[in-house]
């Protein structure tokens, strides 16, 4: 059976200031488009698309490096975790199972050329360029609450656009109830991919109505600047109220399905890792309790919320569900 790393060290490296860029030019730099120098903002978060509905006495605390601004419908007002912290405590497998190795080994990822195949139960498959894709949307900010399956959390200030955005643009067939993601399958690039310890490449799912959620959300960049390789660049999945591990990354493939698809971590640990993986404090991991949680840069530890606090949203999703059974 596949055993999860150890609990993090809460002594953590303090944040360095942040450079925030303008994420389009920085995709552009990064696939030989744009060879301009990328100036620093100097004064916050460029948003490439405002929120309506923001309201402007509300602020977003603890953005290091960067100006308080209005917080949007999404958004929690909980302190954002430095970025420092979020891109050097990761779990993605890809790269190694110790919490360093993505930062360590990141380099090895090359986000562009890369390309998003679309298939399945889907009117018109296709494969497309992930700037294409990209251009298809107004980037946005959402500010997150991240929870782990392991027992620790993170805030993270995501840019990126909704899925559900995404899923009406490709057009699914009716049959189409699931869809699944695919994670880049490549050992060069992802040296974690040469050991056993999981069934490569990493899969993972959402019912369509999951995914339809205004909360799924994909992301391109973190903190206001282009998605780093080990937070899982170019192109990642986020759903706030499920445990980490659902939010695939580094995707090459969207398919439709008609029945639910087998997704890596049940299939490497059925009893331990279910289809949902909704953060419920009421139902432990068969190892360890998940009534709290021990977020990351904070000492001690704080009660974990039903659906990660994300219960109004999405609470309706599971009406007459059990939810210890479909876990």
């Amino acid at each position: 059976m596949t055993k999860l790393p150890p609990e993090p060290d809460q002594n953590a490296a303090k944040p360095e200031p942040s450079r925030i860029v303008n994420p389009r030019r920085e995709f552009l730099r990064s696939a030989g488009l744009f060879t301009g120098t990328v100036a620093a903002l100097g004064g916050g978060l460029e948003l490439l698309s405002r929120r309506p509905g923001a309201v402007a006495e509300s602020v977003v605390p603890g953005l290091v490096g960067q100006a308080k601004r209005p917080l949007g419908p999404y958004d929690v007002s909980d302190p954002v975790t430095p970025y420092q912290q979020a891109t050097t405590y990761n779990n993605f497998y890809e790269f190694g199972t110790d919490k360093a190795d993505p930062a360590r080994l990141a380099a090895t990822l090359k986000p562009r050329p890369w390309t998003v195949k679309i298939d399945g139960e889907v009117k018109k498959p296709m494969t497309v360029d992930i700037d294409t894709l990209q251009s298809w949307f107004p980037l946005e900010d959402r500010i997150y609450r991240m929870r782990c399956v392991e027992g620790w959390s993170m805030v993270m200030p995501w840019l990126g656009f909704p899925l559900a955005g995404l899923i009406r643009r490709l057009n699914p067939t009716s049959k189409a109830k699931y869809v699944q993601f695919t994670t880049l399958l490549d050992p060069k690039q992802f040296p974690g991919q040469r050991s056993d310890v999981l069934t490569w490449p990493y899969v993972e799912g959402l019912r369509l109505d999951e995914a339809l959620n205004p909360l799924a959300f994909m992301a391109v960049g973190l903190a206001g600047r282009v998605l780093p390789g080990q937070n899982g660049a170019p192109l990642r999945l986020v759903v706030p109220w499920k445990y980490g591990f659902k939010n695939i990354k580094s995707i090459v493939r969207i398919t439709f399905t008609e029945k639910q698809p087998k997704t890596t971590w049940s299939i490497a640990a059925p009893d331990e890792y279910g289809f949902y993986a909704n953060v419920n404090p009421k139902v432990d991991h068969p190892r360890w309790s998940q009534a709290t949680e021990r977020r990351i840069g904070d000492l001690g530890r704080r009660p974990t919320l039903m659906f990660n606090g994300y219960a109004d949203q999405v609470a309706s999703l599971y009406s007459g569900m059990d939810l210890k059974k479909n876990f």
